[in-house]
């Protein structure tokens, strides 16, 4: 066996996909639920998209269910998604569904690629790309062992046609802009648990924030100021729909 041949396995496929997505419709910072539904139904639907993970896996909390125990709980407003995506969920009581935690992520995350949409984990977005009337045009990225080791290495840019912050409850993208541009966007951060509030305001709060930029998943709740739910996916997976369709008809209107 031919280390070097291995080796070169490795590189030469990753960088053609990673240069190949330097150029795309829809750049997704995170790979939790949402930024994952978002994925799915945007590749599903031929759209360029590419979804970039700090971590090393993907899934965001969704692995640990609710304090270790593998299992999510998903209402019956969006058991429709873990159907479609061929999700294992079991009626515990009327309008609410259980999913083995392991099998969800696994499963979103195969679907995901399989649609055609590629993930890159351990790739932090270090700052974004704003042009002209504050619209954002694309991300600044770099290894996320660089941040770890307090390395001044000089990042890479992507251009995007949108970009969706699906960074979870630090809503980190929404920060960068909201420092950087001076924007009315304000980033209040999420307010205590109140699972019933949360759900519903989760999906309405999932919207174009700034020219180019939409917001997804607990990261559209910590801009907005609502609740989070804890264990309960079923808002999650409805916003990474949502902000799929929302991108879809804003591609449409920039032709």
């Amino acid at each position: 066996m031919d280390e070097v041949i291995i080796s070169k396995a490795i590189t030469e496929s990753y960088l053609k996909d990673l240069l190949d997505s330097m150029d795309v419709d829809v750049a997704i910072a995170g790979a939790g639920p949402s930024g994952m539904v978002a994925g799915y139904y945007l590749a599903k639907n031929k759209v360029k998209v590419a979804i970039f993970e700090r971590k090393l896996s993907v899934g965001g909390g969704m692995w640990g269910g609710g304090i270790m125990f593998n299992r999510i709980v998903v209402q019956n407003e969006a058991k429709e998604i873990l159907d479609e995506l061929d999700i294992s969920a079991n009626q515990y009581e009327k309008g609410y569904y259980v999913a083995d935690a392991v099998e969800a992520v696994s499963t979103l995350c195969s679907r995901c690629l399989k649609a055609g949409s590629k993930i890159f984990n351990l790739l932090s977005v270090e700052d974004v790309m704003i042009r002209e009337d504050d619209r954002i045009t694309g991300l600044v990225l770099n290894w996320s062992a660089v941040s770890l080791a307090n390395l001044h290495i000089d990042p890479l840019a992507i251009r995007a046609k949108l970009v969706i912050d699906a960074t979870g409850h630090d809503a980190e993208i929404c920060r960068i802009v909201a420092r950087k541009t001076g924007a009315a966007m304000e980033v209040r951060g999420e307010k205590s648990m109140w699972a019933e509030v949360g759900e519903k305001e989760i999906v309405a709060n999932t919207r174009q924030v700034c020219p180019g930029l939409l917001v997804t998943g607990m990261a559209a709740n910590a801009v907005f100021g609502s609740p989070r739910m804890g264990a309960v996916f079923g808002g999650m997976l409805l916003s990474g729909e949502k902000v799929a369709k929302l991108a879809m008809d804003l591609l449409k209107k920039a032709r």
